[in-house]
């Protein structure tokens, strides 16, 4: 008897033991979800040493650059300009794209480095060259402040230019008015249409709800954005405004909070 006993409860311990192994599901390798490269954080921006400070600052000389290249006569009003290799291989595409449909355009300046921003800025701060709305820059805006907001209007400190990069460029004309109407709207209007097929994108558009700080509306400013980007990338996580330094000015950079209002203050697609 206690041998039927022990043959019973083994038989009642494998078939529930046998049940609960049916019960449970088996999974194998191909039903497990591993992470794909798509449901990777696609924008997460890291230092890129290669980049260098005194570079995203225009601390260097074009011309002895080994990605910029001196831009041909034919596509300038004026000898001299620079610009980097691959803005001019696509800006060459765009120019003969153009061409096609009966537009011309003609680079007025391209890479600016440090010294050559200093010079313009400088210019104006001084009174020595005119800045758009003021008559006498230092009688009517003695506050350092005040002068370096109405300068900032349409012109970077040094340091602070996209125009360093040799990524950008300005084209035909630096009114907005001559690109409301006839020719210049023409251009223009080509421009919003074609000009991202060639990786062209206008940084300082319309100031409003979307873009409330930086620069005025600038219609003939256009930046290569496949090497802009990066360089913008590497401004958010780098530039301080207590970089800026080293011209007339300088000290109210980081009052006014230009990296953050002016360098950054950009078309939210250049961003």
């Amino acid at each position: 008897m206690k041998f039927l006993t022990i043959i019973f409860t083994l038989f009642l311990f494998f078939a529930c033991n046998d049940s609960a192994t049916k019960s449970t599901p088996t999974i194998s390798k191909a039903e497990i979800k591993m992470p794909t490269s798509k449901e990777t954080p696609s924008n997460k921006i890291s230092i890129d040493t290669s980049i260098t400070l005194d570079f995203l600052m225009g601390k260097f000389e074009p011309k002895n650059h080994n990605n910029f290249l001196k831009i041909e006569k034919k596509y300038t009003d004026r000898e001299g300009m620079f610009i980097q290799k691959e803005t001019y291989e696509s800006f060459k595409k765009m120019h003969a794209a153009a061409k096609q449909d009966g537009i011309s355009f003609v680079i007025k300046s391209a890479a600016r480095n440090f010294n050559y921003q200093k010079g313009i800025w400088e210019a104006k701060w001084n009174g020595k060259r005119k800045t758009t709305g003021v008559k006498d820059i230092i009688k009517d805006l003695p506050n350092p402040k005040d002068r370096a907001l109405k300068i900032l209007e349409f012109s970077s400190m040094p340091s602070t230019s996209r125009h360093h990069w040799g990524t950008d460029i300005d084209l035909n004309n630096f009114t907005n008015k001559y690109f409301e109407k006839g020719k210049g709207k023409k251009e223009y209007d080509w421009l919003k249409n074609n000009a991202h097929k060639f990786g062209f994108y206008q940084p300082y558009t319309k100031k409003g709800s979307e873009r409330p700080h930086g620069y005025n509306e600038e219609k003939w400013h256009w930046s290569y954005l496949p090497l802009s980007k990066k360089y913008t990338n590497q401004v958010k996580l780098r530039m301080k405004d207590d970089l800026i330094k080293g011209f007339n000015g300088a000290e109210v950079a980081k009052e006014i909070g230009v990296v953050e209002k002016y360098i950054l203050g950009i078309n939210h697609e250049c961003l």
